[in-house]
């Protein structure tokens, strides 16, 4: 089965210098054990070493992309040779003037594609490597450009500041949700302005109804019934840096576990549907994964190659395996006819999908295999 996205979209560049899903929500509904088998959609790398925090026996990240994939490898090369402050600086997520010597450390412990690739780009890395993305470069325009017009530096770090549920409720109500805000939204988050400048306009291809719409919605629930405070992704978003809170693979209390599993990671340049049919190849052995981290690959592909991607993820998984998934804006659910062999966990996704941090989806997906 060939990739429908790798036909219309440039995966030479860095899409996303970090991971835009709260890892937090996915290892819960992943409930990854010792002993697992986890295939991941490497993205930024992010996600991919938080499955590292739960000592799985095996970690398989994914990716169309070689420059995601460098993202990764510079990843597994700071958490072999960088202090956990370390790679704080790198990343971005704290202040540095010190980052090309960081980067300089980590150099020969890459391969050769992914030295290359970062050789070439020494301004990447001394503004951190979590803003290298064309995603994340979307967000500084936003933030520096744009957020100005609607709110003062005061007003932003206001919102950042902890308070309770009501406080934040009238904060967001008097002062945040001007008219201003509401109309810059709907433009910069538009379908067009993000596809052009934000993400890709193939990866909307499949996406109906008002894009910006839902977002705002989203990230009103981000404002109020979640603590923004609490928030690594609202405070990248209007900071450009994590502040206080870190998402979970940046956390110093998993620095040391991830570091010493980082020999249980592979990665492989390809796309979900040639690997996972690769194995299917092989007969029967091959059908060995307990967890998967699907990002929302989903809804880059038509809803007939969907299904026949989801029915043959469950011919490689054991019974009980986990797949994890998140819907930005296109509608992807297990099908009915899969039911007498996967079961959606409706109750805990909906859940978690309530204290998803990274608020920009519509919907988050558990589903087991039976």
């Amino acid at each position: 089965m060939r990739s429908e996205v790798a036909e219309r979209t440039d995966f030479s560049i860095i899409r996303y210098a970090q991971a835009w899903e709260d890892a937090d929500v996915l290892l819960e509904a992943l409930d990854v054990r010792p002993g697992d088998t986890c295939l991941s959609i490497a993205s930024a790398g992010d996600n991919t070493l938080a499955l590292l925090t739960k000592n799985p026996r095996r970690v398989i990240a994914l990716d169309l992309s070689g420059a995601q994939l460098a993202c990764l490898e510079l990843r597994v090369a700071a958490y072999r040779t960088l202090s956990h402050p370390e790679l704080l600086e790198l990343m971005g997520s704290r202040p540095s003037t010190r980052r090309r010597d960081l980067y300089a450390r980590c150099r020969p412990t890459l391969g050769h594609r992914s030295r290359a690739f970062w050789d070439l780009r020494a301004h990447d890395i001394q503004g951190g490597i979590g803003g290298a993305g064309k995603l994340e470069r979307y967000f500084a325009l936003f933030r520096r450009v744009v957020l100005p017009l609607v709110h003062r530096r005061a007003t932003v770090r206001e919102l950042l500041r902890p308070k309770s549920f009501d406080d934040r409720v009238r904060f967001y109500d008097e002062q945040w949700n001007t008219w201003r805000w509401r109309l810059m939204f709907r433009v910069f988050f538009s379908r067009a302005i993000m596809g052009r400048f934000g993400r890709d306009p193939g990866l909307f291809r499949y996406v109906n109804g008002p894009f910006a719409q839902s977002v705002l919605e989203r990230t009103k629930h981000a404002m109020t019934v979640l603590d923004p405070a609490a928030n690594p992704y609202a405070h990248w978003i209007l900071t450009g840096t994590h502040g206080e809170t870190l998402p979970c693979a940046l956390r110093p209390e998993h620095f040391e576990t991830i570091r010493g599993n980082l020999d249980r990671l592979e990665w492989c340049r390809t796309s979900l549907e040639e690997y996972i049919f690769g194995e299917l190849s092989k007969g029967p052995g091959a059908r060995h994964f307990d967890r998967f981290n699907l990002s929302n690959v989903f809804e880059y592909i038509s809803p007939a190659n969907h299904e026949r991607l989801l029915a043959a993820l469950v011919r490689c998984s054991r019974s009980g395996a986990r797949l994890a998934y998140w819907n930005l804006s296109v509608e992807r659910h297990r099908p009915e006819h899969l039911a007498g062999r996967l079961r959606s966990l409706e109750g805990l996704a909906d859940a978690l999908h309530a204290a998803d941090r990274a608020f920009f989806y519509t919907a988050f997906r558990v589903e087991e295999v039976v």
